[in-house]
């Protein structure tokens, strides 16, 4: 009977897949829809005097679109978006297959989890090497221009030294400066946008300032010495950080393998957890519980950054 209803919603799965005419693709558009929805005039004042928020799952979602975006794997997003509809329907087949219904939301949410957080886990390396590359740039190129008081020739004479993603951004600095326009304040500018950092944002607005008081150059180094002072604090708590992750994965796996190990000690209270109402409605509580740990967990163990 069981297989009958597997079956069943496979099948029902598959016609609306058809019927809606759902692609990867469509499913990414509709999301981005979602995301650039115009606000109300009412809404926008609003949001403004911080008395209504976005959505915090939709926020999440915008921050890891846009993390793409600036990665040039923009794709990657509706791919993932299209995976976690199918492992949605994966969840929902393997809660009908071992026949509780109380976890079927549970393991829905859980398997469409997966695709978010390994893009997650790919942005976060990819901002790590971002800041690891800024530190060396920025140290270099700020030597160089209290040296040479030309920010132009200072970055000029560093950029072999610089390597992707960092080095692209100061070419195109020297581009705009030396070929399209030669007002530096608003090149810092346009550089200013391309790296979400707040110790990078605040280089740049002394840069700015620089040009207007050449004395202010001192103040670059101390702002370039933050980025090293928040890599020597990550570093001094990633073991810690790293122990508390292991220790969480360690008790998770400890509470999933109880249900095998019931079916191989006791058989009666293996029973009772699997096909008796109660012991469905505590499995599915063990999951919410599963579920909302890991979210804390990875909230509070993500390495520490600087904030204006």
């Amino acid at each position: 009977m069981t297989a009958l209803y597997i079956i069943s919603f496979i099948l029902l799965v598959v016609a609306t897949a058809i019927l809606l005419k759902l692609t990867p693709e469509q499913v990414g558009e509709d999301i981005t829809v979602l995301f650039d929805k115009q606000q109300t005039l009412k809404d926008q004042s609003l949001t403004a005097r911080g008395k209504k928020k976005k959505n915090k799952l939709l926020l999440s979602l915008e921050r890891m679109r846009s993390a793409l975006e600036e990665t040039g794997k923009e794709k990657q997003f509706s791919a993932a978006c299209a995976a976690a509809l199918l492992l949605m329907v994966s969840g929902c087949i393997a809660a009908i297959a071992i026949d509780n219904m109380f976890m079927i939301p549970v393991l829905a949410v859980a398997f469409a989890m997966i695709p978010f957080a390994y893009l997650a886990k790919t942005i976060s390396l990819y901002e790590n090497q971002v800041r690891q590359e800024l530190e060396t740039a920025l140290s270099i190129i700020t030597t160089s221009y209290i040296r040479s008081d030309n920010l132009v020739s200072a970055v000029q004479e560093n950029l072999s030294y610089l390597k992707p993603p960092i080095k692209g951004i100061f070419e195109g600095f020297v581009t705009e400066t030396t070929v399209i326009s030669p007002d530096i304040r608003q090149a810092i500018y346009h550089m200013k946008e391309k790296v979400k950092n707040s110790i990078y944002e605040e280089w740049c607005d002394t840069l700015i300032a620089c040009q207007n008081d050449r004395n202010l150059k001192d103040t670059l180094m101390p702002v370039v010495s933050k980025l090293t002072d928040v890599r020597l604090v990550n570093n001094q708590l990633k073991t810690m950080l790293s122990e508390a992750r292991r220790e969480y994965f360690m008790m998770v796996c400890m509470v999933l393998a109880n249900i095998p190990l019931l079916y191989c000690l006791n058989r009666d209270w293996y029973d009772a957890l699997m096909n008796t109402v109660f012991g469905k409605i505590v499995l599915a509580i063990c999951g919410v519980v599963i579920i909302v740990t890991a979210i804390r967990m990875n909230k509070l163990t993500k390495p520490i950054e600087y904030k204006r």
